[in-house]
């Protein structure tokens, strides 16, 4: 398979990657995402436990960005399932306030 049709399966994947309704405690808001079973078999081989269970590690935000995931900030992913490696859940604190437009153009100046 090519370049071309390895990137169209993985965008039709994407597409299909299923979020949940968010649910809440005192602290955290949680949600769930459930990848497509054959996005998780593209996945890049070091985003899973070294011990060949098949289980994903816990991936920073720019891992699971850069599998197709997307949501809005401040979610992390905490915690896997084993059972359901194509599971992933996420928390987010829910005092979480998203930095504003002045304070990301703030430090977008900072870094120049």
């Amino acid at each position: 398979m090519d370049q071309k049709a390895i990137n169209a399966k993985l965008e039709e994947y994407i597409e299909k990657i299923h979020y949940s309704e968010r649910y809440s405690d005192d602290e955290f808001e949680y949600r769930h995402v459930i990848l497509p079973k054959p996005l998780l078999k593209m996945i890049p081989k070091s985003f899973f436990c070294p011990d060949d269970s098949g289980v994903l590690r816990l991936l920073s935000e720019n891992e699971w960005r850069g599998i197709g995931i997307t949501q809005s900030l401040g979610w992390e992913h905490y915690e896997v399932h084993a059972p359901e490696p194509h599971v992933l859940l996420f928390r987010r604190s829910k005092t979480f306030v998203p930095p504003s437009q002045t304070q990301i153009r703030q430090k977008e100046t900072k870094r120049k």
